[in-house]
């Protein structure tokens, strides 16, 4: 049984981990606040850009389009943003084992572009092809960070290097519910959903372009791209603080059961000191009787 000494000890080693992630949850719930009001008011833009394109291609029908065919490489290109930091629960390994434990691709086909440290140590420990990380992109992302990134995407797949391109990220729901999302960019695809959506509505009219609906295209998909990007930048660092907000509060549980416990246990373990120390001195005093 452990001494006195060494329980209080572990006690008070417990109670300062405690304050830590008192603290930790308490900037976590702040963060949450103002990442989740940036994500909502982000997603109005992104949500009509996505129906947009998807309304657009479900009225041209079959048209030949660079955008709307997959490229002759086997290369997939896929944007994988996670945290900088740890202590968020399973945030950062739910969004990485999209890529991971997917069963149709083969790691020699697979370009990562990482935003966010955490993706990178893993990917780089399993052996994949980091074409590019960015680190401070997840601090505070912002339009032009997303635009970037989206033109060398779009120009790597117009030059035929790569011949997908997808967008791994977790989606804010609520608070307490975070979904790890894997989203094919390019080539676009009009979704069962979309596609479900639209055949209970009255046929909308006809849509006339100018110019002519392939140039149309060439100029809404950069920026459907550029927008998927940014709102998925703005969802994940909601869900990161939503996350490690929850991280810590159970963390916090447990560290007050574990002091519970160890108090518990110091009490009985000082009870049992007393009642030796007593046991001693009424020894002695019939010995000496």
């Amino acid at each position: 049984m452990a001494s006195m000494r060494d329980i209080k000890r572990r006690k008070g080693s417990i109670q300062g981990t405690q304050q830590i992630t008192k603290a930790m949850k308490l900037v976590s719930t702040v963060k949450l606040q103002r990442a989740r009001a940036s994500a909502e008011r982000s997603k109005d833009y992104f949500t009509c850009m996505y129906d947009t394109v998807n309304s657009i291609l479900k009225r041209v029908g079959n048209i030949e389009h660079r955008y709307l065919t997959a490229g002759d490489s086997a290369k997939k290109a896929v944007i994988v943003i996670t945290s900088n930091r740890g202590l968020a629960g399973g945030y950062n390994s739910n969004v990485t084992k999209l890529v991971t434990k997917h069963p149709e691709w083969k790691k020699e086909d697979v370009q990562l572009y990482c935003l966010g440290n955490k993706g990178r140590e893993t990917f780089a420990r399993y052996g994949y092809e980091i074409k590019e990380c960015d680190n401070d992109v997840v601090e505070s992302p912002t339009y032009g960070d997303a635009a970037a990134l989206s033109a060398k995407l779009l120009e790597a797949f117009a030059a035929g290097e790569i011949g997908e391109i997808y967008l791994a990220y977790t989606r804010f729901k609520n608070t307490v519910s975070h979904i790890p999302t894997l989203l094919r960019l390019l080539p676009v695809e009009i979704s069962g959903e979309e596609e479900e959506a639209h055949s209970g509505k009255e046929a909308a009219a006809v849509m006339n372009f100018e110019p002519e609906d392939s140039e149309a295209l060439d100029m809404l998909i950069p920026k459907y791209v550029t927008s998927l990007i940014y709102g998925a930048l703005r969802e994940s660092v909601a869900s990161e603080n939503g996350a490690r907000m929850q991280a810590m509060d159970n963390a916090t549980s447990n560290a007050e059961e574990m002091i519970s416990d160890l108090t518990l246990k110091y009490n009985r373990a000082r009870q049992g000191s007393i009642t030796q120390e007593l046991t001693e001195i009424i020894a002695g005093a019939e010995a000496l009787g």
